[in-house]
């Protein structure tokens, strides 16, 4: 590939939760860190955030160079040092950086497989590059083959039908409720493990609005700031009850904090519209009794893992199809780009021997065709020829190994017989020195007396 891709950056997988908020990026802050880019010599780049991860697809001729600027600008944003930051990063180049590109358009590399909201997510980071002047040619053909890879694989394989995690197995229920999660609002009681979770699932879905209560713990303010939510006071949970399309409980305190009188309560306020409560804490805090209210929809982590289990079932054979098609969608960005960058030699060499084949014409029209082709043979060889020559009398190391690699580019080009390098009198040699009268180099030295002082080319 004659660019280089770059891909850097931090995920669930390389990176703590901690630090991922630290570079966790609003869409309006994005520009400016665009503009940071640019000024340490980026002129190409996209700026992708997310609620599983922050990274930065560049093209530069220089990656390592890149990949030092881009973390640089990543530890800043951070408040972090350079050094400290660099171990929770990824790097991908070239044609790595556009496998992973693909893969998380294609929903491969998400927290949940299939996850179509990232494709989006891409898109609109994408369009911030370009309207910050941050787009170019190169930058714009991967992004619109990953899409192209992203299409192919919603059409021809099932990999969005289904879920595989907990966190994916909740995100389908809600969507089965309440349809695109853009419009909904969720309610987290509690910061167990379990619940952050399934509430990072629904955010990397589109999860509209976010509030954060618990009943003890004080860090829930903290949590509802690095989560991009509301927080709400207990006393107040009556009127956030009633606001929540979805509920996630993860307090785990050995009583249940929701109650039948408290969702009652909560879905009069609703007008009976209903609720998906997401009861993460061993032990639970939810009253059983609840799964009984009209409206009200109760799952705990054994349904939710249930669900997650017939989505497994099917999804395997998706995912080792998706990635055949990221695969073949790769090498066939590659191979494309490598033939669009041959296309200006392969143009020259057109033109080169077009420009002989008309001169030979021109100056020797009374030729037959035996002798007429054989003179522009002689003549297209000649530079080649004399190349070779020179780089054959530099006896030095580097000149030899020029010479050698040069002479397998032309074998391999012009899928030469390799017996034909090894005898200088056979047909092809470009060993023309010793030939006599009536041989390709004669006729060309013949016809190169008549004409001094003529270049060959």
């Amino acid at each position: 590939m004659t660019t280089s891709y770059l891909v850097i950056g931090a995920n669930h997988r390389t990176c703590s939760g901690t630090v991922r908020d630290l570079l966790s990026t609003e869409e309006v802050e994005v520009p400016a860190l665009l503009e940071r880019l640019r000024a340490a010599g980026l002129t190409q780049a996209v700026w992708l955030s997310t609620c599983d991860r922050i990274e930065v697809l560049a093209v530069h001729d220089r990656p390592q160079e890149a990949a030092l600027a881009v973390a640089s600008v990543m530890a800043e944003r951070a408040g972090l040092p350079t050094e400290d930051l660099a171990d929770q990063l990824y790097t991908h180049a070239g044609v790595d950086a556009v496998r992973h590109l693909f893969a998380v358009a294609c929903s491969l590399d998400s927290q949940i497989v299939g996850e179509p909201h990232i494709l989006g997510q891409v898109k609109a980071a994408h369009r911030i590059a370009a309207a910050a002047g941050l787009s170019g040619p190169a930058l714009e053909a991967v992004l619109q083959a990953a899409y192209a890879a992203a299409k192919r694989v919603r059409s021809e394989t099932p990999i969005a039908e289904g879920a595989t995690s907990l966190a994916a197995a909740a995100v389908q229920v809600a969507r089965d409720l309440h349809g695109d999660l853009k419009r909904c609002g969720a309610l987290l009681i509690g910061l167990g493990d379990m619940g952050a979770l399934v509430l990072d699932g629904m955010r990397e879905a589109g999860l509209a609005r976010l509030t954060v209560a618990s009943p003890v713990d004080r860090r829930a303010e903290a949590a509802a700031r690095r989560l991009d939510g509301h927080f709400a006071p207990w006393a107040e949970l009556d009127a956030a009850l009633a606001g929540a399309d979805i509920v996630v409980t993860a307090a785990g305190l050995g009583r249940y904090i929701l109650s039948v009188p408290m969702m009652e309560a909560a879905l009069k306020r609703r007008r009976r519209r209903p609720v998906f409560v997401v009861d993460a804490a061993v032990p639970a805090d939810v009253d059983p009794a609840v799964s009984g209210l009209d409206g009200a929809f109760v799952y705990d982590l054994g349904d939710l893992e249930r669900v997650a289990l017939q989505g497994r079932v099917g999804r395997e054979a998706a995912t080792q199809a998706a990635w055949a098609i990221v695969d073949d969608a790769v090498h066939g960005f590659v191979r494309e780009r490598a033939e669009r960058a041959a296309v200006p030699a392969v143009a020259a060499l057109r033109a080169r021997f077009e420009a002989e084949r008309l001169r030979v014409l021109a100056e020797h029209a009374n030729l037959d065709a035996a002798a007429a082709t054989r003179l522009l043979v002689n003549r297209l060889l000649h530079g080649p020829s004399e190349a070779l020559r020179a780089l054959a009398a530099d006896r030095d190391g580097a000149g030899l190994a020029e010479r050698a690699s040069a002479e397998r580019l032309l074998f391999r080009l012009f899928r030469l017989d390799m017996a034909a390098e090894a005898d200088p009198g056979a047909p092809g040699s470009d060993r023309m020195d010793e030939a006599g009268p009536g041989s390709p180099r004669a006729d060309l030295d013949e016809d190169e007396r008549r004409e001094p002082g003529r270049e060959v080319q």
